[in-house]
């Protein structure tokens, strides 16, 4: 059992999966918006994104073989990962704040009007979204692993909708010409939001690489957890967003 867990620690999927995410992520991002190079940001998400997904799939694998073994450390370790998101979110809504406070008025001239319906509409599928996963836990720990898996499709399915409602409203807004470099107010409102939507995609992949495995019978309660817990922090960060973007 020994080198079993041994070799699982020795595991080469973190490294490609953390390479992965740098390609697909701020590499890819960075060579679009800020140096306008089309080409090398396809090369980099086409480079990122399989090694993202080998990386994951392979460090899933291995956790789900190891299911005699005690993760003692996965729930700490989560919840210390997402106090670094929470630094990373204040950092933002911090520089917003500075911004909006400072402004002789708000939101700046080329802003157009903003639907209150929309934010209102995600947040009760967002919050649906928690539900459903609380929901699934409990038919999981209840023995129902049918009903879990149902319920995790439910919350995929939430997710993704979700996100879906985002890309509508950037497509809408940016037909008015209301794009990330508009105004004061357009890049804060992209930027917050696209970096939420971006945890909102990585919670939806969190739970399709548990439902896969899941559908053969193959299911780690800790992944579970962490996942949901990590998808709490998702919906409890929107109405940071909400408020602070739409409302105020």
């Amino acid at each position: 059992m020994a080198e079993h867990e041994h070799h699982w620690e020795s595991s080469w999927a973190p490294l490609v999966l953390v390479v992965g995410i740098v390609l697909a992520i701020p590499l890819t991002f960075a060579s679009y918006f800020q140096y306008e190079n089309a080409l090398v940001s396809a090369l980099f998400a086409g480079v990122g994104v399989p090694l993202m997904l080998i990386g994951l799939a392979k460090w899933v694998d291995e956790g789900l073989d190891q299911t005699h073994l005690h993760f003692g450390y996965a729930v700490p370790g989560i919840s210390v990962f997402i106090v670094s998101e929470v630094f990373i979110f204040l950092g933002i809504f911090s520089g917003y704040w500075m911004m909006r406070l400072e402004a002789d008025s708000w939101p700046p001239a080329g802003t157009p009007h903003m639907s209150m319906v929309l934010p209102v509409i995600m947040t009760v599928i967002l919050v649906s979204s928690s539900f459903t996963i609380h929901v699934a836990e409990e038919k999981l720990e209840d023995g129902d692993e049918a009903g879990f898996r149902k319920m995790l499709m439910v919350t995929i399915a939430l997710a993704l909708i979700f996100f879906s409602c985002t890309m509508y409203e950037y497509s809408h807004l940016v037909h008015e010409g209301f794009g990330p470099s508009t105004n004061s107010y357009s890049t804060a409102f992209y930027s917050i939001t696209g970096f939420h939507a971006s945890h909102v995609l990585v919670g939806a992949s969190i739970f399709v690489a548990i439902l896969i495995p899941a559908l053969g019978g193959r299911i780690n309660k800790t992944f579970v957890q962490c996942g949901s817990i990590y998808w709490h922090f998702v919906d409890i960060v929107w109405f940071f967003v909400v408020s602070q973007i739409y409302f105020w």
